[in-house]
């Protein structure tokens, strides 16, 4: 971890200890890229976490008409949700020929697959993660090659801000791009077209080999925090609605269905499922996605906490282009728009048993506590359209902040937001997740990422597999391959992502 991050976290830690302590002598307390981006939620200051939670924008094109697909893809997924290891969730992919094997970020929230490039400014060689990287050259590769600006897919991307070309009309000037994230790290680079490999499973439990041709950015320099080698990948692999994002080329292919799924195991132990296709199991409720929007943006019309509704005001959280509810996987903590955010905080303070210590720490509602979560504290829920519900337990509002003997700091991990509601890995975790492009909805159940689940490739097959458990040579899959590496902060790349120049 990088010494001012180790630095801010120990002053935090000691500031907990101080205010319990102090609490103690005053008054006695009660007795006592396999899915994995896993949510540090013990001990991680809500103010860094706050710090690295940006708004994303970004164009993005609706899907195209539908094709036969073949099957489910899979992905594989590493990492943990330790908080005393880097919490990221990331996944494998293979491209090239011959193929080498990239770790990238799984981001729902941002829409191009890119790899660091050989050569490359500023990108790490080593990382904390306990993972080999990699850099991509395509001079390598008998299947790369380039994409100029005169390609139609840069002008579309053109068009959507995310390419960017000094020329345009010349047949041979690289389709380049710029992002930046919002912790003021950037990478930089341009597109090729590769081969991608990557499991299909057909059903039965087989799964067998499939590659297809796909557009991703070749990065030759990174800046800021991506050049830090603590948790570096190779890239980040990006899941929105744009065309150039590799669900869309890959369904344009006739690869797989025009809907992802995952489930997001909320453990220290981390975990979770990824895959191309829509995971049916019971209880799964949808609701309508706000359709022609650049994110997943769902319709959320009131909040109840211990089944009763809150006095808020529903116009809060209607769609616009200064407001609305976004659902981002790549978002660590919950937005919640500033009407809406005292009526929550004072409602779940009034509900907490008699047996919990309410406290404000550096500004935040807290609490102490020698009890469970789920037994101290209220059970909130979120209202869609259509009247569907999506419960939020304890442990999806709350941050462990510090302990002292048996005692527990708890504080509210949801923030207050000028305009944007965004729900983010807090309140995602332990959940099954459906974007259901084809038809524009997305479904949830609360469920147990460490299981298995049913996969269908197309609503109108019978088709049924049995994933997260089992990989091509019956070896577990999902499982961690982190080792600790100190007390770390969430790193969530919410993309700002802006091409210079065309913004």
């Amino acid at each position: 971890m990088r010494p001012p991050e180790l630095a801010f976290v120990a002053a935090r830690f000691l500031a907990v200890a101080a205010l319990l302590a102090g609490m103690a002598a005053a008054a006695p307390f009660p007795a006592a890229l396999t899915l994995e981006r896993a949510l540090p939620h013990k001990g991680v200051p809500a103010e860094h976490l706050r710090e690295r939670d940006r708004a994303r924008h970004a164009g993005r094109g609706l899907l195209g008409a539908a094709p036969a697909v073949s099957g489910v893809v899979d992905f594989p997924v590493e990492g943990s949700a330790n908080p005393y290891m880097v919490g990221l969730y990331f996944t494998r992919v293979k491209l090239g020929n011959p193929a080498k094997e990239y770790f990238v970020q799984i981001d729902t929230g941002s829409d191009i697959l890119w790899v660091a490039c050989s050569p490359c400014a500023g990108c790490p060689t080593s990382s904390g993660l306990n993972i080999q990287l990699e850099f991509f050259n395509p001079d390598s590769s008998s299947t790369s090659s380039r994409i100029p600006c005169s390609d139609d897919r840069c002008t579309a991307a053109l068009q959507t801000g995310e390419a960017v070309c000094q020329n345009s009309d010349s047949s041979s000037t690289p389709c380049g791009y710029t992002f930046t994230y919002g912790d003021g790290s950037g990478t930089s680079g341009y597109y090729v077209s590769d081969t991608m490999y990557f499991d299909t499973v057909m059903g039965n439990e087989q799964t067998a080999n499939s590659s297809a041709s796909v557009v991703f950015g070749c990065s030759n320099k990174q800046t800021g925090d991506l050049m830090k080698s603590d948790r570096a990948v190779d890239g980040i692999f990006g899941f929105g609605q744009h065309q150039l994002s590799v669900i869309s080329q890959l369904y344009s292919l006739g690869v797989s269905p025009k809907t992802f799924s995952h489930c997001l195991k909320g453990s220290d132990n981390g975990g979770g499922i990824l895959v191309l296709g829509e995971i049916v199991e019971p209880g799964l409720v949808f609701t309508p996605l706000v359709p022609q929007q650049p994110h997943y943006n769902l319709n959320l019309e009131s909040i109840a906490v211990s089944g009763q509704k809150l006095p808020i005001d529903s116009s809060l959280f209607a769609t616009s282009n200064t407001q609305g509810t976004i659902v981002d996987s790549g978002t660590t903590l919950v937005y919640l728009v500033d009407g809406a955010y005292d009526p929550f905080v004072n409602a779940i303070a009034a509900a907490v048993s008699p047996s919990v210590q309410s406290v404000v720490n550096k500004g935040s509602q807290c609490f102490v506590t020698s009890s469970s979560v789920d037994s101290s504290f209220p059970t909130a829920t979120l209202i869609f359209e259509g009247g569907v519900v999506m419960n939020v337990k304890p442990e999806n509002y709350l941050l462990q902040q510090g302990s002292s003997d048996n005692n527990v700091l708890w504080c509210i991990g949801w923030q207050r937001s000028q305009g944007i509601t965004i729900l983010g890995d807090l309140v995602l975790k332990d959940k099954i997740f459906v974007y259901d492009l084809a038809n524009m909805r997305m479904g949830w159940t609360d469920y147990d990422c460490s299981l298995s689940v049913n996969v269908t490739s197309s609503s109108g097959k019978n088709q049924y597999v049995n994933t997260g458990q089992f990989d091509v040579n019956g070896s577990p899959r999902y499982r961690s391959g982190l080792v600790p590496t100190g007390i770390a902060v969430a790193l969530v790349h919410m993309l700002i992502f802006g091409v210079l120049g065309s913004r």
